[in-house]
């Protein structure tokens, strides 16, 4: 099967696979409903105090949440040794990792697109900068996290504490582009600063981890 072929069809039985048990998704909305209702009872912001906090409050609600999501990842695999299998056949390491990666994202864009309303009826938020740009700062900062989510949890999948290892590898990498998403969002929403430098630093920061991720992974594949 060709490079292509691998990833759609690991990626289909992923979709699937959730689509039957949704584990992942139902556990993600529960825990970020939860942070939008604490912080919403435990604020009482203006409109323009919402605008200049909301970007580390959403940001860190969708963060916390696609941990849950990156914990399943590679769980379903080691039930039936499919991880293993996979390893031993001819198939490259690359397809596998990148369709798990995709798979993430799509539940994190999920969840994106029904908290993301909720974010703004709460708050009250509305973009007085070009609101067009919020879609590439989510589409790059999602991204930024569940690559490297995915990757850090084949790493501790094995492990006993898998659940306390992958924030605790996870979280401090992901400071850059934290800050960026974070800085980016406000940025648009407040209307004081252009946000373009922090999406120039979150694409150089997707491209170059993808890229690191992608090598790392076959060899971590190999090595096992």
């Amino acid at each position: 099967m060709s490079f292509g072929a691998i990833t759609r069809t690991t990626l289909a039985k992923d979709i699937r696979l959730e689509w039957r048990s949704k584990d992942a998704i139902n556990a993600m909305l529960f825990f970020a409903l939860l942070v939008v209702v604490i912080f919403s009872f435990s604020f009482d912001p203006t409109a323009e105090e919402s605008r200049r906090i909301a970007g580390g409050l959403v940001w860190v609600a969708f963060l916390f949440a696609a941990v849950v999501a990156l914990n399943q990842t590679w769980a379903r695999e080691l039930r039936n040794q499919v991880l293993d299998a996979y390893r031993v056949s001819p198939a490259p390491a690359n397809p596998l990792f990148l369709a798990k990666a995709v798979g993430n994202f799509i539940f994190v864009c999920v969840l994106e697109a029904v908290m993301t309303p909720l974010f703004i009826i709460f708050y009250k938020l509305r973009a007085l900068g070009p609101g067009w740009e919020l879609i590439p700062i989510a589409a790059l900062g999602t991204w930024a996290l569940v690559v490297n989510g995915t990757f850090f949890a084949a790493i501790s999948i094995r492990t006993r504490a898998r659940e306390i290892m992958l924030p605790l590898l996870l979280f401090p990498l992901s400071i850059p582009a934290l800050l960026g998403m974070v800085n980016a969002t406000t940025a648009v929403l407040t209307g004081e600063d252009s946000a373009r430098f922090w999406i120039a630093l979150l694409v150089a920061y997707d491209v170059v981890f993808t890229t690191a991720c992608l090598l790392l992974f076959e060899t971590l594949l190999e090595a096992e």
